[in-house]
């Protein structure tokens, strides 16, 4: 076999190649030395490759099953933005963590505390799969959260059940249009989340059944394990329909984009509304979920029918999915109160669904 050029090899270093690949012989490792050479070079070849933006692609593929493709698009932006400028083509076993630290720091000297944490936690998710396919022996990312700041945690903004009355108040003299208002009422009378309240479709809707059949797909959780959630209609959330039904009854969506009738409501429409009603600081579209769970839950409720109604996610998977079917007859008592307690503090006549002449509910 070759061993190089003269003079760019020069005889002491072929002298030094003959005797290396004279051992390996006699060891039979391997058999050939050139196989061993070119083994060699392949991977040499194959670390060069093994960038961190190959890694990262390799990683979320083998994801793709678990998590859902906004969150994989929400990942992609943000490595995209604070982490391939810099690192994306360099070889993962090239890595150290102060590369790490030294592009997120300005990230922390801007506050950015929760988007540091993030990609800490994404880049820990791509180092951890190149160590265990092999292709390093361990991941420098593991503990780089130990020198940034923590970001403080925030409750989210709700109200306390007693504010409800200024809520609907504030609602019924907003300057909004009326599907915005019917959208805000209706993600508050089902308890749902803004994307799945905005994304109601009439074909979900079972009229005489007097049910919303969210299909598995438009609910949150990842992949293989998401459920179907049922809502109970009530009185009030039927009207809400009733009053939609000429605007939109020809379309897909219940509520559907203005700029785009095809498609629905943006699911930041409530949050615009909320602020615009004067709200801002303290109430978003998600805490009407929790403005929700806290009345149901001092009034003495039971915490699983509760969980039900607002389909929580996590935790023991078969119990959830046992709320959901098996405590169906109870979600109808406690959507119908919920929605008697939303008209009582509209005083009957502040809510789009709500009637004059209401009657106290216990």
């Amino acid at each position: 076999m070759g061993l190089g050029v003269y003079p760019e090899v020069t005889l002491t270093e072929a002298r030094a190649l003959r005797a290396e690949y004279r051992k390996l012989l006699a060891q039979e490792i391997p058999e050939d030395p050139q196989d061993y050479r070119k083994q060699q070079q392949q991977e040499q070849e194959t670390v060069h490759t093994n960038t961190f933006k190959a890694i990262f692609d390799q990683w979320t593929e083998s994801r793709r099953n678990s998590i859902t493709d906004d969150h994989l698009k929400r990942v992609s932006r943000l490595l995209e933005k604070y982490v391939f400028p810099a690192l994306g083509n360099k070889p993962v076993h090239l890595i150290k963590s102060t590369d790490f630290i030294a592009l997120l720091r300005p990230l922390e000297a801007q506050n950015k505390l929760e988007t540091v944490k993030k990609a800490i936690h994404n880049i820990n998710g791509v180092m951890n799969y190149a160590v265990n396919y092999g292709l390093i022996d361990n991941n420098p990312a593991h503990a780089i959260r130990e020198v940034f700041k923590k970001p403080q945690r925030t409750h989210m903004a709700t109200l306390e059940p007693d504010q409800l009355p200024e809520l609907m108040s504030a609602l019924n003299f907003a300057n909004i249009k009326l599907q915005t208002r019917c959208l805000v009422e209706w993600q508050l009378h089902t308890m749902t989340r803004p994307s799945e309240a905005c994304g109601a479709r009439w074909d979900e809707i079972e009229l005489e059944q007097k049910l919303w059949v969210i299909p598995a797909e438009r609910m949150k959780g990842r992949k293989g394990k998401k459920k179907q959630h049922i809502v109970p209609l009530t009185e009030q959330t039927i009207a809400l329909l009733e009053v939609m039904r000429p605007i939109s009854g020809q379309r897909e969506h219940i509520f559907p984009n203005d700029h785009d009738p095809k498609k629905p409501m943006n699911s930041q429409s409530v949050n615009m509304a909320l602020k615009r009603m004067g709200f801002k600081g303290r109430l978003v579209a998600h805490g009407l979920r929790a403005l929700a769970s806290t009345t149901l839950n001092e009034q003495g409720f039971n915490p699983d029918v509760i969980e039900a109604c607002l389909a929580h996610v996590g935790g023991d998977e078969v119990r959830k999915a046992y709320n959901r079917t098996t405590y169906l007859e109870q979600r109808i008592k406690v959507m119908a109160w919920w929605s008697d307690f939303i008209k009582q503090a509209s005083q009957g006549n502040l809510s789009l669904s709500g009637a004059r002449n209401l009657r106290i509910v216990k």
